[in-house]
């Protein structure tokens, strides 16, 4: 994503920062070498001071690795739920998204009721936010970040995660409202003109609060007008300006309209 739209995130991680500490509150750049990962028995509090430790070094790779290491040495004890957790938000961290998603629902599976739940839910979302590409490629990973904020947002809706969501929700729908933009200005520019009015009118249906509806409405004034339905095009026109007057889409729509399909009336 471009940088403006990263802001958030980089806005909230104080918020998850504060959540991993309060996650061990009453408990105790570069990776290390193979010493720091090898098998060695340890107890619990000395392995997870450890791990937190090469966390706040700024080594979250191995601090991962070694809350992945808790949880294997010592399955059964508290600590094992602290470290699936720690070991989610350090591969968040590492910018390891996939295994931050996988560790966030590993957690989720062994604890769905857990009071730290609504932090793993929103570690996925985030996870999955921190991949969204440019409009250029394909937008799976996208769509996967919609669905994981919204499910914050439905499951959590009072809390501060599911807050910082409806702001990321906003960013990924205009996100993908550009990318159907982008896809219905080449369907038209190859003379397709009704896959380019599908994708158009997908934007005016499903993303009307994106910055990219009057653009949208005026593409489908001029792709109405190319198929040879002026009636429709003065409807898209009469909307357009109805919603954004004084809009320079709007501006060209009526001056097109005017040019192409004077005293039409809407159908």
């Amino acid at each position: 994503m471009t940088t403006s739209a990263r802001r958030p995130t980089r806005l909230v991680l104080g918020t998850a920062l504060a959540a991993a500490t309060l996650l061990t509150s009453g408990c105790a750049g570069r990776g290390g070498g193979p010493k720091d990962t090898a098998y060695v028995a340890r107890d619990v509090e000395s392995l997870y001071s450890e791990a937190r430790r090469r966390l706040d070094r700024g080594q979250p790779a191995l601090a991962a690795a070694l809350f992945d290491e808790v949880e294997r040495q010592h399955p059964y004890s508290p600590w094992a739920r602290r470290a699936q957790l720690m070991s989610s938000f350090s591969y968040y961290v590492a910018k390891d998204y996939n295994k931050a998603i996988q560790a966030s629902q590993r957690f989720l599976s062994i604890h769905p009721g857990n009071k730290d739940a609504p932090y793993a839910y929103y570690l996925i979302g985030l996870s999955y936010y921190e991949q969204i590409s440019d409009v250029q490629r394909d937008q799976k990973v996208t769509e996967q970040a919609q669905t994981a904020l919204n499910e914050v947002v439905r499951r959590f809706p009072t809390t501060e995660y599911a807050a910082d969501a409806r702001l990321k929700i906003d960013l990924v729908q205009d996100h993908l409202a550009g990318k159907e933009m982008e896809i219905g200005r080449y369907y038209q520019r190859s003379g397709k003109w009704i896959a380019a009015q599908i994708r158009f009118q997908n934007v005016v249906d499903n993303f009307q609060t994106t910055g990219h509806t009057a653009e949208a409405l005026y593409r489908l004034t001029e792709t109405s007008l190319a198929l040879g339905i002026p009636e429709e095009a003065v409807k898209y026109t009469a909307v357009l300006g109805a919603n954004y007057p004084g809009n320079e889409w709007y501006e060209k729509a009526f001056k097109l309209v005017g040019k192409h399909a004077a005293g039409v009336t809407a159908s």
